[in-house]
């Protein structure tokens, strides 16, 4: 059987540009060269497209464009007769066929439906959520309202868009409606970028105005008191398979940017750390969710657990969660007796279903 070529994209113009780079090398380094052909192909922090041909460890240090002999301008071509990428060489443009892409992509330009509505243009299957699921999944306003419809427990929240925000009744609004403490979040983001933890009236503001600089509309959450983390991994189309729920014990007063990606301390537990049939009544949620919101191929479900009542929301679900070595979802699915291997020829399996 003849070899697929496999197009992972990396990097982007995110606030998770970083973490992007972190999962491609995992990605890279498991995927089965027995079945496929690999392409790296890079996009820079400013936007610029490149083929990478250099060595892994330069993507996973955040130096591959400065590795200008190995990189090469090349971009997914929107032309179905294309069905692949073109590429720069000393001789002009040329095309080069790509089978099925996998973007390993987080954030907003890669995991908002943006590229995937490239992706739909140039007829080229890729993995994960479609472009309205994946749209849907990172707006955290849209989000919410679509789940609490649904009759999914969420939390209570208030939205905001940038411009006249009137900062005093804002905060009358929350002290009415949610109570302190709070989380302020962008909108459309991830990883925890831009987020805060506000305990009082006078802290709301220039947390407000952080989660502003990454996105035009923002949230204010209630907090959930004591929370119990946990996660679910959700796989498949129409058939799902979950791994977890696990437990994520956050080094921060928070699940940060930095205790996720580079905080030694934070702890996960890969069988959370209550009742079975809590962990049961969690995955099935995860499953509706996942139904709900239009997923395919992959999404992690994130869970808070009020720790005085037992109250469970469902905090977020992340269409392309983070592939590095410590992240959560391989880890999860890896637990149900599947190598990170075979995790990604089936994601590139389901990429063909749809």
């Amino acid at each position: 059987m003849a070899k697929k070529t496999v197009a992972l994209l990396f990097g982007g113009v995110s606030s998770e540009y970083d973490v992007s780079c972190m999962s491609v090398s995992s990605v890279w380094e498991n995927i089965d060269r027995e079945k496929y052909d690999a392409l790296l192909l890079g996009i820079t922090g400013t936007g610029e497209w490149y083929l990478y041909e250099g060595d892994i460890e330069n993507v996973r240090s955040h130096k591959w464009d400065s590795d200008t002999e190995n990189m090469k301008k090349a971009y997914i071509c929107p032309d179905r007769s294309v069905h692949g990428a073109m590429v720069e060489t000393e001789n002009g443009w040329e095309s080069r066929f790509i089978d099925v892409v996998y973007p390993v992509l987080h954030g907003k330009n890669g995991e908002d439906g943006t590229m995937q509505g490239l992706l739909e243009i140039a007829g080229i299957p890729y993995v994960g959520c479609k472009v309205l699921a994946s749209a849907a999944c990172m707006d955290k306003d849209v989000c919410h309202t679509l789940l609490k419809g649904a009759g999914i427990e969420q939390v209570k929240w208030l939205t905001y868009l940038r411009g006249n925000v009137d900062y005093s009744e804002a905060e009358k609004a929350v002290e009415r409606e949610l109570g302190w403490p709070v989380f302020v979040k962008p909108a459309n983001a991830g990883s925890s970028v831009g987020i805060s933890k506000v305990k009082s009236a006078g802290m709301l503001k220039e947390a407000m105005e952080l989660a502003f600089e990454h996105d035009v509309k923002i949230i204010i959450e209630e907090a959930v008191l004591n929370p119990v983390e946990v996660e679910c991994a959700v796989l498949g189309n129409d058939e799902l398979l979950v791994g977890g729920p696990g437990e994520i014990v956050p080094a921060d007063e928070f699940y940060s940017y930095d205790a996720k990606y580079y905080n030694d301390e934070s702890e996960t537990f890969l069988k959370a750390r209550i009742s079975e049939e809590k962990a049961a009544e969690i995955r099935e949620t995860a499953k509706r969710a996942y139904k709900v919101l239009g997923c395919a191929g992959l999404t992690r479900v994130d869970f808070l657990i009020d720790g005085e009542t037992g109250r469970t929301v469902l905090n977020e679900p992340n269409t392309l969660p983070g592939f590095t070595n410590i992240s959560m979802y391989p880890k999860l699915i890896m637990d149900t007796g599947m190598t990170y291997a075979e995790l990604i020829d089936r994601l590139l399996e389901l990429a063909a279903e749809c």
